[in-house]
Formats: structure tokens, sequence, C-alpha cells
């Protein structure tokens, strides 16, 4: 299953089982935990395995889920956004400034490598050492090229009840971020039908 930085990042705030809303980000430890969860997704841009945060960084982090799950809202405009930070969320001009800064934060240039039997690559080569800079400039970029990117059409804000995640389409009927959160909608509904039957005394059809 193909997986996205940006969306790896909006997901850290997530349903916690419970009814509430849980943050992955809360702590610096969780950060950090979170950080190296994301090595293969941040491999070439930082060696995330080795990589403790502090608490300047988890702040930083956070900022930029603000704006990425600000922009992520306006993707699935008109349709509701997570319900987690509707009633917060940055404008959309504040967020796209954010992720633009912290972009450019990291001088980047393209380098080629051409081997004699095989096909040119390119990767990007830092002019940054601090890692932790490189870290929020790699998230930025990677948010840029999400939105800007095909997967940003199939974006969609799981409507299930409690359900505070956004997912990428998969599949034509697609209606929520995983079959847990279809179970749980599906109930609902049935559980609402059943209300309205015994409010109105009628049958069911």
């Amino acid at each position: 299953m193909e997986r996205w930085l940006a969306l790896e990042l909006a997901s850290t705030i997530r349903h916690d089982g419970d009814g509430g809303v849980a943050d992955d980000l809360a702590t610096v430890q969780g950060t950090t935990h979170w950080i190296q969860e994301q090595g293969d997704l941040l491999a070439g841009h930082v060696p995330a395995g080795e990589l403790a945060a502090d608490e300047n960084l988890r702040l930083g982090i956070i900022e930029l889920r603000q704006a990425v799950r600000a922009l992520f809202a306006r993707v699935v405009s008109p349709a509701p956004p997570s319900p987690a930070d509707a009633h917060r969320l940055m404008t959309a001009d504040q967020a796209i400034a954010h992720l633009n800064t912290a972009a450019a934060r990291e001088p980047v240039a393209p380098q080629m490598d051409w081997p004699v039997e095989g096909v040119p690559t390119a990767r990007l080569l830092s002019a940054e050492n601090d890692p932790y800079v490189r870290l929020v400039a790699a998230l930025a970029r990677a948010a840029i090229d999400f939105l800007s990117g095909p997967q940003r059409t199939q974006l969609r804000s799981c409507t299930a009840p409690r359900c505070v995640r956004y997912f990428v389409k998969s599949h034509g009927r697609q209606e929520w971020c995983k079959p847990s959160c279809g179970n749980r909608a599906r109930a609902a509904r049935h559980y609402r039908r059943q209300r309205t039957v015994a409010d109105d005394g009628s049958a069911p059809s």
C-alpha cells in the first residue's frame, strides 16, 4: 500500500479508540518515535533512525502539520474537513506561505548519477548541515509534492463516526479510510434507521 509523507504527518492526529482524539506528536518522545517510523520515506533526506527530537523541532513539525491539514481541508471542500481541527484551521494563504518558507530553508541542488551500464538518476544534494532544518524542509517539500500531484484529487476526509483521518481514495467505491470505519458507519446508519422507526411508529421499508 502506497504511503505519502504528507498524509503520514496529517495522520498524527487520529481517533484514540475511546471517542477522543490522540496526538502522536504530543511529546518529544512521541515525535522522535514518529520520525523514526518514517525512515523509509525520509531516506535520502535525513538519517531518521538516528534523529532524536527536541521541543523546538516538535513545535516546528506541529506547525507544519497545521498548514498541511488546513490545505487538506481546502482540497476536500465543499465536503466537511476532519472534525479534529475544523474550528481552528489557519487560512489557506497562511498555510501555503508556511509550507513555502519551510521548504526554502534548506538549499538543495539536483545531482545526476549515470553509471556506465544503467540509467541516469537524480537526487537532491543538500547544503544544510542542521538535520532538524533538513527534516522540516523535507516534510514541507513532501507536502508540496503531494498537494500538487495527482493524488490530491483522491484526498478525502473520513466520515465514519469519531474518525478524524484524511485518506487517499484507492478505488471508486471507497467511502472510508479503513474497513473498521466502514463497519462503524454502517452500524451508525442502522441505529439511526431503527431510532427513526421507533420514534414514528412506522415499519421499516
